[in-house]
């Protein structure tokens, strides 16, 4: 049976933040929401200090702490092993957000009538001028389907207020055989995703004869994303805050 799960090389990840991008503009998420989050460490005092990264999509647990909690069904777990949300189910009660460890759920404040590219005039001419008249694509009409055997609207962001929402791995491009949008665009193949119960497959080939780690092992969550490299300065996640909201 396919399990997927991912990757993280932190020997290989730079900090560039380009699957932060990759992951917005591929799943419209609205602002202030970061599905993918690259969290950066210094270590040591100027000039001789050092810096390294950690990148951290939800990490869609075998034992997942949020769809348990989840008192409508609205969070739940694939065979697949991806975690999803049901949009159309969820009533915003927000303890998917207190039962995870990671803090990958993000909650619309506000109504998303606008996404990540629409909250600008494109066309203006000052900004076409300083943009040499390249558009960003508009809103992923695949964000709108209906997936999984439930077939239930789980991919994308901006939904509605008043939900929950997170990474999916990019559902929408899985099921049509395409890589998550942050794994295509990492420039140093710091990211893996692949179907790990295939031994044959690229991501149980990354893993052979290297150590991996997990995020907060000791949580029990048995989550599916793995870490290759040495682990960050602050290893314990209740070190790490996200970034600021404003609403």
């Amino acid at each position: 049976m396919t399990k997927y799960s991912m990757v993280v090389d932190l020997e290989r990840c730079q900090g560039c933040r380009a699957c932060m991008t990759a992951c917005k503009i591929e799943n419209n998420t609205v602002q202030s929401n970061f599905w993918m989050y690259v969290f950066r460490f210094e270590e040591g005092t100027f000039p001789e200090t050092e810096m390294s990264f950690l990148p951290r999509p939800c990490q869609h647990c075998d034992n997942a702490p949020c769809a348990k909690v989840c008192p409508v069904g609205a969070r739940f777990k694939r065979e697949d092993g991806i975690v999803l949300t049901d949009a159309d189910r969820c009533i915003g009660c927000r303890y998917c957000e207190l039962a995870c460890p990671y803090g990958v759920n993000y909650y619309n404040w506000q109504t998303p009538e606008k996404g990540q590219y629409d909250i600008v005039d494109w066309h203006d001419d000052n900004i076409q001028t300083a943009t040499g008249g390249a558009i960003p694509p508009y809103r992923n009409p695949d964000l709108d389907g209906l997936y999984g055997e439930e077939q239930l609207r789980t991919a994308g962001g901006g939904h509605a207020k008043g939900i929950i929402e997170k990474c999916t791995f990019c559902v929408h491009r899985v099921e049509k055989g395409q890589l998550p949008a942050c794994v295509d665009t990492c420039p140093t193949d710091a990211l893996v995703f692949g179907d790990i119960d295939d031994v044959e497959s690229p991501i149980s080939l990354y893993l052979r004869g290297r150590s991996s780690w997990q995020l907060l092992e000791e949580a029990g969550t048995k989550p599916n994303v793995y870490y290759v490299g040495g682990k960050p300065p602050n290893k314990e996640l209740k070190e790490i805050e996200r970034p600021k909201v404003t609403v």
